[in-house]
């Protein structure tokens, strides 16, 4: 399998070079030359197949020539040996047509984990092979980073440095982050909000000289090594609703458009999606671009799902290289003139492919509240992220979106006591911990800080990469 950039200058690359390159050297993200596509037989015959197994179904496809699916299957086995949950990603009835899959019984109880634990494993492998060091470079908005650092630290081709916006997260996720104390992991509190991390991010990749010398790589989202794995819960949980021979809709809390992206994948290799709910909360840039066709950028505003408060949405850029016919020119036009102006628009026709495929809803805090408190009347406890989705969902089926009928997966991307504060005013009791992290809380931090500039961050690592 081989990748090209969304903007058209770079690649063709094999897997483990679009894996260690991150993003690609001409700004785009990778994608695959094409998705390979699974007959609904195909589909079928992955029932009951483990969930480590259907990993390496799914994700050897795009690793052809390189990984083979014994390997694959062997990797995710590894990758979610230690998840608390037998059935890694349990899918639960919560009422109606809509169901909810739990996400968070990974080591960081969070979604992340899912990408996370299986791309460390990766790196390792490419790494090795290679006889390379790397210096990963992230940015959070709160659960990847905490997910990346818990996967990665200790591994000594690699120095991990995660960039979150100080004050911005919960205090269990920044707690989660800057408890780590192993060689090589670095948690960077940056005087901004999740947008200026992500654009240090982009500059010090877009720095060839810089990231030639550190070898520099990536494991946000931007990375396509890191949608792969996500892909699978997408099938997971629609084999047990009855696919091939029954549709599924999902409704997915978005930010960086990574994840339901991963939806969108599992769509073009087959999957039969009757409908991808995108569930935005007060920073709803993707919410009012789906509604009338235009990508403006406004001010990130504080909110009770703050992995959601982004107003750059990355990943959408693979999306608009699909909806734009793979122009990666017109893309590369598009993504100055966002960069430039903090708008762009889209031709009719292209958002009339994307309302074929998508849906969007936006949720204040009040509802995200008023949500949490309904769906624990129903016997599920989320939180605030999950609860958008939840909300999502509800409104699909009410206005008819999502036909009668037509189950809807909502997916709940992290453990209620992430965000304790939340669920405790929506519920009156406060979320307990997992067995594993009931100390947190308890642990001693680490951390650098660091002001909202790519010389900062880029001096920073120079200084603390173990082989400077």
């Amino acid at each position: 399998m081989e990748y090209i950039s969304t903007r058209g200058q770079d690649g063709p690359l094999g897997y483990e070079q679009a894996l260690l390159s991150g993003l690609a050297r001409d700004g785009g993200l990778y994608l695959p030359v094409s998705y390979p596509r699974f007959g609904e037989d195909e589909i079928r015959a992955m029932a009951g197949l483990s969930y480590a197994a259907l990993a390496g179904r799914i994700m050897a496809r795009y690793t052809e020539g390189e990984i083979d699916e014994d390997e694959m299957t062997a990797m995710a086995a590894d990758a979610y040996a230690g998840f608390t949950d037998p059935d890694v990603a349990p899918l639960k009835h919560l009422t109606g047509d809509i169901h909810v899959l739990e996400l968070f019984h990974g080591p960081t109880i969070a979604f992340k984990d899912y990408a996370m634990q299986f791309l460390s494993r990766a790196f390792d492998r490419a790494l090795q092979s290679a006889g390379k060091q790397a210096v990963i470079l992230g940015a959070t908005s709160g659960d990847t980073g905490s997910a990346a650092l818990e996967a990665f630290q200790g591994r000594e081709a690699v120095d991990i440095f995660i960039l979150f916006p100080d004050g911005r997260v919960s205090p269990v996720q920044q707690r989660q982050m800057t408890s780590v104390d192993a060689a090589g992991a670095h948690a960077v509190a940056v005087a901004g909000d999740f947008d200026d991390c992500q654009a240090i991010v982009k500059a010090l990749f877009n720095d060839h000289g810089f990231r030639d010398k550190v070898g520099l790589s990536a494991v946000n989202s931007i990375n396509w090594a890191r949608l792969m794995p996500q892909i699978v819960y997408y099938f997971k949980a629609a084999l047990e609703l009855g696919a091939p021979d029954r549709k599924v809709a999902f409704s997915v809390p978005t930010g960086n458009f990574g994840n339901v992206f991963a939806g969108y994948v599992a769509m073009q290799m087959g999957l039969p999606v009757e409908r991808l709910i995108i569930a935005s909360n007060r920073n709803d840039i993707l919410t009012r671009f789906f509604e009338n066709g235009a990508m403006q950028r406004e001010t990130v505003t504080p909110s009770l799902s703050p992995s959601m408060d982004i107003q750059v949405s990355s990943n959408f850029e693979r999306l608009l290289f699909e909806l734009l016919g793979r122009d990666g020119a017109r893309v590369a036009e598009i993504m100055a003139r966002f960069s430039d102006t903090g708008q762009f628009d889209l031709p009719a026709e292209a958002m009339k492919a994307a309302h074929e495929e998508f849906a969007a809803y936006r949720l204040n805090d009040e509802g995200t509240v008023a949500e949490i408190a309904a769906s624990a009347e129903d016997g599920m406890i989320l939180d605030p992220h999950s609860a958008v989705g939840v909300s999502a969902a509800r409104r699909a089926v009410a206005d008819g979106t999502v036909p009668s009928g037509v189950p809807i997966v909502a997916l709940a991307c992290a453990h209620p006591a992430k965000f304790d504060s939340a669920v405790t005013q929506a519920t009156g009791t406060p979320p307990a911990l997992p067995p594993h992290l009931a100390d947190l809380m308890d642990r001693p931090e680490k951390m650098h800080h660091a002001d909202a500039t790519a010389d900062a961050v880029r001096d920073l690592v120079l200084a603390r990469r173990r082989d400077a």
